[in-house]
């Protein structure tokens, strides 16, 4: 990252698409798998590998939480009552992607036919009843409260 700008450094400095660098860090389906998990209060290795139906495999899981780590999207610190356990949580930086995830859930929903799991009829329901806008705030908000809660900022 550059002290200057606070922003990402992307390697390649001849003019590039904004949505090619997008997907250049975010373009792995992992990748928003996890933020999208730990919007969901998950926050450890095992939460991520045991309480997702997608069932990541554990060296896909190491990688994408560096590569996440790198970008400062997220950062952890370690288990007050036993050190080797990582505890995960969303940067500032990691709160603003809930607004694509917020895009990728309508898309689907409006374009793909499947079978709702009981979060997406959720948040159906709720899209239905607020503005996206307030949505988008209330769950960045909610993540916001519980990093305040678990983490103490």
């Amino acid at each position: 990252m550059s002290p200057l700008t606070d922003k990402i450094e992307y390697s390649d400095d001849s003019p590039t698409c904004a949505c090619k660098v997008s997907l250049d860090y975010l373009g792995d389906k992992w990748i928003l798998i996890i933020i999208r998990d730990l919007f969901r209060q998950r926050f450890t290795f095992t939460h991520f590998l045991k309480e997702s139906k997608e069932k990541i495999a554990t060296n896909i899981l190491s990688d994408r939480l560096k590569k996440l780590q790198k970008l400062e999207l997220i950062n952890f610190r370690l288990n007050e009552n036993n050190k080797k356990i990582k505890e995960y949580y969303l940067t500032n930086r990691g709160v603003e992607l809930y607004d694509i995830i917020f895009q990728l859930q309508l898309w689907s929903v409006n374009n793909v036919n499947f079978t709702f799991s009981e979060n997406t009829k959720k948040w159906v329901d709720l899209t239905n009843k607020i503005s996206k806008e307030e949505v988008i705030r209330r769950n960045k908000e909610k993540y916001r409260e519980f990093r305040k809660k678990m983490f103490g900022f």
